[in-house]
């Protein structure tokens, strides 16, 4: 079935469904009769006239009679073009016998779908995850938020759907790749909001994801796999540069010929017991900061102007970039979250670091934003390739120790950071629990930094009114933007130098966010799938 894609269709906010058929009719120049059936397949939001913000569609088009001559009558027209629809085809199965159940550590995004698609393809992996099933972490991460007890293997970075559980669930990606099409629709089928295939920006929000994430384990039980939860993978077992399989729990044996090693970007033990086993590791650039918090309607103001709070819009986002050419590095907001909170996202004793998360409702009131700044390896102190990682460590150590223990963040207004005054009165500002420290947080970050920081806040309000808000709060710290290493692996996606162990997803350094990282998931178990037959 060939179909018509038409972009660029303009519709007013509280225009529906009709118009937009009537709109796709006229674009294609036929009958409304002629449609068949159409597909939205993008939605966005065209804000420039703040008076008349309308919405821009991409539709997939099947018409009854005589496609050809109308992509031929408007062949000149960037905007209509023919499609085919996507069918994903896994590869063929290899030839190669496997003794052992492929072993997955990790059950974050690129550990489930690469488990996923093994188990689609009868293989019955294993997956190993050091942390608790989603409903259990949840009410663990609760708890340390009012506490500030942390539970060292099942918090926000760890557990049953990896760190991206506790955030806004954002699927946007930069990636180019077939199969986004196979994870979103995956994730539709285990319960997301079936928009998130067509909106520009989708999200699913951290109360609809863990859901999802117990309907993707459900799944893969049914088709043969099994999850171990509080299995904690401690060390490999190698013989001549040949994985046979891995050490869980400090002493438990787990035979296995195939491992995919998708443990996340926070596994700094696992980071240590890869480097201890020889497999090569990179130290590799991240960002860090603060986070930084806005009442959500100064935002939606700013973006939408008098149209703000319309129902149709929600929560306005944003995403802002400031680059300073001397110095060499860039600025930039990460992860931001409408309509949601910062939350206490440590994962070691002792240490503070903070991420935003929203609800799919997005209907906090409050708006915050990761604000960081690029730091690269040169950065870092040393050469070692866990370089990076101590450098995190070694900030996290310092935000704790302002924030004065108990993981209570050091925070700071906007107006004060700017003014280079200590930390004043918190009261009734900021979102994080166990709660702020009012601190001067240029003693939390490296010197070149916080100057970054204070250059950005400056530059972005010019783009975005009021961000420089002196009653804007910066909760420390960020840290946790991207691995701070790599593992390096060939074309085959196997580890350098240690056959049989794929390392996958953020945490092996080649995904940011949860979609590439369930890409890179897929993509790894492909390569299992046409090298392997499935065992017995």
């Amino acid at each position: 079935m060939d179909l018509i894609r038409i972009s660029n269709v303009s519709l007013a906010l509280d225009q529906g469904a009709r118009e937009l058929l009537r709109a796709v009719a006229r674009k294609l120049g036929t009958m409304e009769e002629n449609i068949r059936s159409y597909r939205v397949v993008r939605q966005s939001v065209d804000a420039r006239n703040k008076e008349n913000i309308r919405f821009v569609y991409t539709v997939d088009v099947e018409v009854a009679k005589n496609p050809k001559g109308l992509l031929a009558k408007h062949r000149t027209n960037p905007h209509l073009k023919e499609v085919q629809p996507f069918r994903y085809q896994p590869p063929q199965a290899g030839v190669e016998p496997l003794g052992c159940r492929p072993v997955v550590v990790g059950a974050g995004p690129a550990g489930i779908f690469a488990a996923l698609t093994l188990a689609r393809q009868g293989y019955r992996p294993l997956v190993l995850e050091r942390g608790q099933d989603v409903d259990t972490r949840t009410k663990d991460v609760a708890h340390f938020w009012a506490a500030g007890e942390l539970n060292l293997d099942s918090n926000v970075q760890f557990g049953e759907g990896g760190a991206g559980t506790f955030s806004d669930g954002k699927l946007t990606t930069r990636i180019d790749d077939p199969r986004v099409e196979v994870v979103l629709a995956t994730l539709v089928e285990a319960g997301a909001p079936e928009e998130i295939g067509f909106m520009q920006k989708p999200h699913v929000g951290t109360d609809i994801l863990r859901r999802v994430v117990t309907n993707l384990r459900q799944e893969l039980v049914a088709l043969g796999g099994e999850v171990r939860f509080g299995a904690m993978v401690t060390g490999l077992l190698v013989e001549q540069g040949r994985l046979r399989g891995v050490v869980a729990n400090g002493g438990q044996e787990v035979e296995a010929e195939v491992v995919v090693m998708a443990t996340g970007h926070s596994a700094r033990d696992t980071y240590q017991a890869l480097h201890q086993a020889g497999v090569e590791l990179q130290a590799k650039p991240f960002a860090m900061g603060v986070r930084i918090e806005h009442p959500q309607g100064l935002i939606d103001q700013a973006q939408y102007g008098s149209m703000a709070g319309h129902p149709k819009l929600g929560a306005a986002d944003y995403h802002l970039t400031y680059q300073n050419k001397e110095a060499g590095r860039a600025a930039y907001t990460f992860c931001m979250c409408p309509g949601g909170q910062v939350v206490a996202a440590a994962s070691e004793a002792g240490r503070v670091v903070t991420n935003g998360m929203s609800d799919f409702a997005r209907d906090s009131g409050v708006a915050n934003s990761a604000l960081v700044v690029s730091v690269e390896p040169k950065d870092f102190g040393g050469t070692h390739p866990l370089a990076g990682m101590e450098f995190q460590q070694d900030w996290e150590d310092r935000a704790y120790r302002a924030g004065g223990g108990g993981y209570k963040a050091p925070a700071q207004t906007v107006g004060d950071f700017l003014a280079g005054r200590p930390g004043s009165d918190l009261e009734g500002l900021g979102t994080y629990r166990p709660g702020l420290t009012p601190v001067d947080l240029h003693s939390c970050l490296p010197t070149y930094v916080s100057a970054i920081l204070e250059e950005a806040i400056v530059d972005m309000d010019r783009r975005l009114r009021g961000f420089n808000s002196a009653q804007a709060v910066l909760t420390g710290i960020e840290t946790r933007t991207s691995a701070p290493v790599r593992i390096i692996r060939g074309e085959d996606r196997q580890a350098i130098q240690m056959e049989g162990l794929y390392p996958a997803g953020e945490g092996a350094g080649y995904a940011g966010g949860i979609v590439s990282a369930a890409v890179d998931g897929i993509k790894t178990a492909e390569k299992i799938i046409s090298r392997f037959q499935k065992g017995d």
